[in-house]
């Protein structure tokens, strides 16, 4: 099979400068590295091809022979017969400053698509810094009213704290920490994979670049230890359902002293046999009777406060009319107003009625004179 152009081959034209065909070949590097790419043939023999284009234009002497003779130009020892195992070594200079020019070179480049790189919280030399614990989650379940009023729960849960028999630093009566054999203190290990030395988090100190020379037998060197706790939180009034209440502090203990995580309480709200809410108003249907909707009236209704007021019935008022009451609803959050109670009237009509009731109703009707055939109503928008 015949070669391609090198110019071809990198997607550059002859009068390249060196920065444009550095870029290029990075480009092609990092899309078809045998790494990137396991078992793809074609994709490891596009990267062969454009680490040969590379190694030749980019070389001003090997770049004026291939200019003036082509691939007659260039002798045994170039051209096809480079020896690209080295290309970590050769072509390090192209990835000095990373894809935006700010540092980490070519190994921090590779090591991020091949699994290499350490924590974030690492400095340069492999140690890591503080990490923040993580956050947890309780979910309770609290009794309408509670939400309306406010109330306090228990809750118990299982999270990390620093060990107590060694003071969180993992190690048995104080005897620290020793440069890890593994890596030797870098907090990687270099592994040759195709082509490339690619870098990757040491396994034994899990990037710190020390270990722990005796362990804690409490914590097993972790500095951490589980335990059990029970809480008291405060619920405030006005929560609905999905709100939270946060605990700060309360998760899982940071390792090397960083910070620990909150304690998020995540709060369910049981419904109400008779009332709904909706945001700080609370709605309630009350049935009354046909005569109480004809005449008017004064009837008790219920509260979410557990106590009953007298509503007037306005005298006509009709099925599913909504009377307010004000200052009846929901506490609002971080307030002591509240909001409001709707009822809603329900009139009924009743399935049973004795031979007296019956012949009133009748007497009602021929004073009223009611139509027999009624006109529709429409619908209200």
């Amino acid at each position: 099979m015949a070669k391609r152009d090198y110019y071809e081959v990198l997607g550059v034209s002859k009068t390249a400068k060196l920065d444009e065909i550095k870029k290029a070949y990075r480009k092609l590097a990092i899309a078809n590295h045998p790494d990137r790419n396991p078992g793809d043939k074609e994709a490891e023999e596009r990267f062969k091809e454009a680490t040969e284009a590379y190694d030749v234009i980019s070389d001003e002497k090997k770049r004026q022979m291939y200019d003036q003779f082509g691939f007659a130009g260039l002798d045994g020892s170039n051209g096809g017969a480079h020896d690209y195992s080295n290309v970590y070594r050769d072509f390090s200079d192209i990835f000095g400053g990373g894809f935006g020019g700010g540092g980490g070179g070519f190994e921090d480049i590779f090591s991020s698509f091949f699994g290499g790189g350490g924590s974030r919280s690492q400095g340069r030399g492999g140690q890591r810094g503080p990490e923040p614990g993580a956050s947890l989650r309780y979910d309770v379940e609290i009794d309408f009213k509670d939400a309306v009023f406010g109330s306090k729960v228990d809750v118990a849960y299982s999270h990390q704290v620093g060990c107590d028999v060694c003071s969180g630093s993992g190690s048995q009566g104080g005897s620290g920490t020793k440069v890890c054999p593994t890596c030797n203190g870098s907090g990687q290990v270099r592994r040759n994979s195709g082509f490339f030395a690619v870098a990757s988090t040491c396994p034994t100190c899990n990037g710190s670049g020390r270990v722990i020379e005796n362990p804690c037998t409490e914590c097993h060197g972790s500095g951490l230890k589980r335990k059990q706790q029970k809480v008291k939180v405060t619920i405030p009034a006005g929560v609905d359902n999905g709100s939270r209440v946060v605990l700060r502090g309360m998760g899982d203990a940071g390792a090397n002293g960083g910070p620990s995580g909150d304690l998020y309480v995540y709060v369910n709200v049981k419904n109400h046999k008779y009332f709904v809410r909706q945001d700080y108003d609370l709605f309630c249907q009350v049935p009354i009777s046909i005569t109480q909707a004809s005449l008017g009236a004064e009837i008790q209704v219920p509260t979410i406060d557990g106590q009953s007021i007298k509503v007037a019935i306005p005298a006509g008022v009709q099925s599913g009319k909504m009377l307010r009451v004000r200052g009846r609803g929901v506490t609002k959050l971080n307030s002591t107003d509240r909001g409001d109670m709707y009822l809603k009237l329900l009139v009924q009509v009743p399935k049973r009625m004795n031979s007296k009731a019956k012949k009133i109703m009748q007497d009602l009707a021929e004073a009223l004179g009611e139509e027999t055939s009624p006109t529709p109503v429409p619908f209200e928008d």
